[in-house]
């Protein structure tokens, strides 16, 4: 079918002499035309499961992607190995780029872009007029993880697909469960779909819970245990707040270490530019939430805390999945005060609207004939605090009720009562499946048994041997933990020096 072996296009394309496990049966599925559901642990190449397909197949690879950090670094990544027919168009792409990039479609091999942005009718109307080869669902346990109260568009996708004329689909991700799997399958589609499950676990990394009774323990001991262990390091937060303090805080107690912090506040440029500084071994330490890391494919990552439980096992799972890329040693390391678990509760509560809230907002277009979308959407983030996440779960049930079609409201759809218990029973039934979630993740930090192997247990029916040690029930001990320490030599200026360099900062701000 193609001119050479695959092993030789994976040598002249990116070098490599063989593929990882997966990767070939996943590409020889691609390049069959079938739609295909891919699950393979972090770290394991998953990208060049369509990158290979683009360079080799006619046409062009449309990927969608959940995260504008991520896109960067795929295309950085994809770039470096000599591929310059590549581009990224989001929110984020200023306006004449865009149009620029959307008017010369047909000169890519591989388009990056968003949920969000699929829903622009312009752009779905350039794609229609190019060959789409491939449709390509990165990070697809978003799907389930956030389609259906943070980003809805991630719902809509097999609608768009339909319009861009069916071409195949690869549904790529690292962390999903047989019920996962479902979802996604369900909601993209997937007819005939071919499955390659691989273990998720990796054997180079090490599990350890620390218990704490008062939440000043984490500090100190994250002190400490960066004072011993000098080597990159990722802290996952749930409040953005307290990443920042955290990072000021370290920066305080461990000078010699470069530690910055990193949340969905921050503007782009900023969130790049530490991306960026810590790819590049200018920044030691991390504090983030959840979003950084999804971007980051940096190989050396030794040590991924978490400052607070996450409210999934999927999450934590894609969270130290950032550890130990090269396949050397290294550990996550999760602290765990009984207040976690409010933070966790309240984080889903917050997800999502109360029904008094629904019944409320149906009454209002009905009092006061809004027809419009967007009066709609300022009332309702007026009176939420501009709760972004509430709306577009509100609007998203509005749109499939067809309450809402092309931004018009209609209000011969509107039945209060009817609408506002279809709402509610959808409301509880995701709360009851994210607290599910939440408890399982409590299980797991309180589990009497192998960490890994209960880490694993809802994904696979089997865990891999532990390269080094396993878990602080086995036997982890840190005092047998031996990374390679970051050597940043200290910088003894003198009181000249350090004056000159003031001077020259004051001098460059005026």
């Amino acid at each position: 079918m193609y001119e050479s072996s695959l092993e030789d296009y994976l040598q002249r394309y990116f070098g490599y002499t063989s593929f990882r496990t997966g990767q070939k049966e996943i590409i020889e599925s691609v390049l069959s035309q079938n739609n295909t559901l891919a699950v393979l642990p972090t770290g394991s190449g998953k990208s060049i499961c369509y990158q290979l397909p683009a360079m080799i197949m006619g046409g062009t690879v449309l990927v969608i992607s959940p995260l504008l950090s991520l896109m960067t670094d795929q295309i950085k990544e994809i770039k470096a190995f000599g591929m310059r027919d590549v581009i990224a168009i989001n929110s984020m792409t200023p306006v004449q780029e865009k149009h620029v990039s959307m008017r010369n479609l047909m000169k890519y091999k591989l388009i990056f872009t968003s949920p969000e942005m699929l829903q622009n009718s312009f752009f779905v109307t350039k794609l229609k007029k190019i060959c789409l080869s491939l449709f390509v669902v990165d990070e697809a346990h978003c799907i389930s993880q956030w389609g259906y109260e943070f980003r809805p568009d991630y719902l809509r996708l097999a609608n768009v697909h339909k319009e861009l004329n069916s071409p195949p689909i690869l549904a790529l991700t690292a962390t999903a469960t047989p019920e996962v799997q479902s979802d996604i399958i369900h909601s993209l589609q997937l007819k005939d779909c071919n499955k390659y499950i691989y273990p998720m676990d990796k054997p180079n990394l090490s599990f350890a819970v620390k218990k704490v009774t008062e939440t000043s323990e984490k500090k100190r001991d994250i002190v400490n245990t960066l004072k011993k262990f000098t080597v990159p390091t990722m802290i996952y937060f749930s409040s953005r707040k307290e990443a920042e303090n955290i990072s000021y805080f370290l920066q305080q107690e461990l000078p010699d270490l470069k530690t910055a912090f990193y949340h969905g506040a921050l503007d782009t440029t900023d969130r790049l530019l530490i991306q960026q500084q810590f790819m590049a071994n200018q920044l030691d330490v991390i504090c983030c939430t959840s979003a950084f890391g999804m971007g980051i494919n940096k190989m050396d990552v030794r040590l991924v805390i978490h400052y607070h439980a996450p409210s999934q096992l999927e999450s934590f799972i894609q969270e130290v999945g950032r550890a130990g890329r090269d396949g050397k040693e290294c550990v996550s390391l999760l602290y765990y005060h009984e207040s976690d678990q409010h933070i966790s509760r309240r984080l889903i509560e917050s997800e999502l609207p109360d029904i008094d809230l629904i019944e409320h907002v149906l009454k209002y277009i009905m009092d006061n004939q809004i027809t419009e979308r967007s009066k709609l959407e300022d009332y309702f983030l007026k009176i939420t605090g501009d709760n972004e996440i509430q709306w577009r779960f509100f609007q998203y049930q509005l749109e499939v009720r067809e309450v809402l079609i092309d931004d018009i409201i209609d209000k011969n759809m509107i039945n209060i009562d009817e609408l506002t218990k279809s709402i509610d029973r959808l409301i509880l039934k995701r709360q009851l499946y994210k607290q599910k979630k939440m408890y399982e993740m409590n299980d797991w930090i309180n589990v009497n048994k192998c960490r890994r192997a209960a880490l694993y247990e809802h994904f696979q029916s089997s865990i891999q041997k532990p390269l080094n040690m396993c878990c602080d029930y086995c036997d982890f001990k840190w005092h047998d933990w031996n990374p390679v320490m970051i050597n940043r030599k200290k910088q003894d200026f003198s009181w000249i020096e350090k004056l000159g360099n003031k001077l020259m900062q004051l001098e460059s701000q005026t």
